[in-house]
């Protein structure tokens, strides 16, 4: 990680209907075929394969969370870029405030 590159990650999940996210984000954990992967600010670019699971995120103190079907993320230093089909047992992103 980039000791220097402080902030937020931008993110973005997209359907094959619609924009699902579109937020900053200081943490996001994704469901990838190996396992749950974490990203902060200034993570080296990646591609990643999703599987099925939990994709969540961290805005201070709130967290938002889905189940995502699979599907691709391509990370860079400030922002994520998730394609994805949502889960159809929970198909709208919920809240923890």
């Amino acid at each position: 990680m980039n000791a220097d590159k402080a902030g937020s990650l931008h993110l973005r999940v997209l359907t094959p209907r619609r924009v699902l996210v579109d937020a900053e984000a200081d943490e996001i954990q994704l469901p990838s075929l190996e396992g749950a992967i974490g990203i902060l600010p200034g993570h080296a670019p990646l591609m990643v394969a999703l599987g099925k699971g939990v994709l969540s995120y961290r805005r201070g103190s709130g967290e938002e969370s889905f189940a995502v079907q699979g599907g691709q993320a391509q990370i860079l230093s400030d922002k994520v870029m998730v394609f994805t089909e949502p889960s159809e047992d929970d198909p709208e992103p919920s809240s923890t405030r």
